[in-house]
């Protein structure tokens, strides 16, 4: 149902050019989950800076269920979380929103009403098998693979994919993700926080974006890199 990566070069750098999909990677991982489960309603806790909520909205409207989003208050909502909501998303803000409090509350309702919950990071076997054979369908075989992680499902499922590669994952988010065998680069700036160099192609500035300084600096020939949203 999904097109197979658009591939780019920048810089002697293969890029996956992910970010033209309107929900990014994370509707790669979203759409094979949605499609097992029979639920009408499909919940999410999201940070306010996530991607997923995104792709929950897209996937859910592309399969003719309900998206709803549960993330921390704001003065003025996210971007992300307006994008959500404006591809369908019904949007629970919730005050004093620490991740725990939050997801303890996209628990409680999907119970109630009888709703799917997404697991955190779409941490799911289908949805790191659907990353890994999107990745085989480029027919690229690169040398070097570098991504963001966050919850490490990406880096993961790109080694399915490509096992005689070396993998780099620049951590952005929990630093006790899981990466698999990649090397692991810890990014300093909160997760919130802009990266101070952008790449030449629409990335996700809190999130993906983070890697190119790196890239830019590190990578060797054949490396590739997988952009999930901007």
């Amino acid at each position: 149902m999904l097109p197979p990566p658009i591939i780019e070069v920048h810089g002697g750098t293969w890029v996956v050019r992910d970010d033209l999909l309107p929900g990014g990677t994370k509707m790669r991982a979203i759409l094979p989950i949605m499609q097992a489960q029979s639920a009408a309603e499909f919940v999410y806790a999201s940070p306010a800076q996530g991607y997923a909520q995104v792709a929950l909205a897209h996937c859910a409207r592309l399969l003719g269920r309900r998206a709803t989003v549960f993330t921390a208050a704001r003065k003025v909502p996210h971007p992300l979380t307006m994008k959500a909501a404006q591809a369908g998303a019904a949007v629970v803000p919730v005050p004093c929103g620490y991740l725990s409090v939050v997801q303890a509350r996209a628990r409680a309702y999907a119970a109630e009403r009888g709703a799917f919950l997404v697991p955190f990071g779409v941490e799911d076997a289908a949805s790191v098998c659907a990353i890994a054979k999107a990745a085989v369908a480029t027919g690229l075989q690169p040398a070097e693979v570098w991504s963001v992680a966050g919850s490490g499902v990406l880096t993961r499922a790109l080694q399915l994919a490509w096992p005689e590669a070396r993998f780099v994952a620049v951590v952005v988010g929990k630093e006790g993700c899981d990466t698999g065998r990649a090397r692991r680069i810890v990014h300093p700036l909160p997760f919130g926080r802009a990266a101070k160099v952008l790449p030449p192609f629409p990335s996700a500035a809190g999130y993906d974006a983070k890697a190119w300084e790196y890239i830019r600096a590190e990578a060797g020939p054949g490396a590739l890199f997988w952009n999930v949203g901007a």
